[in-house]
């Protein structure tokens, strides 16, 4: 499976009523390219893998295993239909938007090769928060977004280097297991039948999979 890049996308401060922390880096606009290289943990780390991104709730964003969001045009132009308006690269937060590529078929831990020297790693689906409601203003945009079970994925750096518009995405190599974006977003959002393949698979980061142990054990309890 291929595509390739149609936009690269940074984010700078902008105000954010929906959080405490006042500012978000949500509002991404395209640009001519991008350095990406691993950003280190969320707490203390570099924040976004992508260099110049602004990330602000470092508590919930960021870090090496969300150092770079990939979303396909194809599913910006999905809803952009439903939602009857314009939705530009870059509008639902994204990095990466691509065109061509099933970011939402993609399996956790599958490797991508863009360009000439950059990987990036899929290592799990976006979580739809307060934030991104508000960039929005759609009346019950989480519930909507998370319905539809389409979230795009987050992309831990393995070989940093830069991106730029038009760039190949070729998938180098996919695990065995099968548990894809979507599967794993429905573990997340408390699907126990989900959560259970997810961690029979093993392909989780430590501290993911400790969390979801624990949302399967207290769930099961009730």
């Amino acid at each position: 499976m291929s595509g390739k890049v149609l936009s690269v996308n940074v984010g700078s401060p902008q105000p954010n009523a929906a959080k405490k922390v006042g500012t978000t880096g949500i509002g991404k606009v395209p640009a001519r390219s991008v350095e990406v290289r691993a950003p280190g943990p969320k707490r203390g780390g570099l924040g976004s893998g992508v260099v110049g991104d602004f990330i602000a709730d470092t508590k919930h964003h960021g870090g090496d295993t969300q150092a770079v969001y990939a979303f396909a045009r194809e599913e910006l132009d999905w809803w952009a239909r439903e939602l009857g308006r314009d939705l530009p690269d870059g509008m639902f937060g994204e990095n990466l938007t691509t065109s061509g590529l099933d970011v939402d078929g993609a399996v956790l831990g599958e490797d991508w090769a863009i360009g000439d020297e950059v990987v990036l790693r899929v290592e799990g689906p976006r979580i739809p928060c307060s934030t991104f409601a508000a960039r929005m203003g759609e009346r019950g945009w989480v519930k909507r977004f998370s319905d539809a079970g389409r979230t795009g994925a987050y992309l831990s750096v393995v070989a940093p280097g830069t991106i730029r518009p038009g760039d190949a995405v070729v998938v180098r190599s996919r695990p065995d297991h099968g548990v894809s974006v979507p599967v794993a977003f429905r573990a997340f959002m408390g699907d126990l039948d989900a959560a259970r393949e997810v961690l029979a698979a093993d392909c989780l980061n430590e501290t993911e999979a400790a969390e979801l142990r624990a949302m399967v054990a207290t769930r099961t309890r009730r």
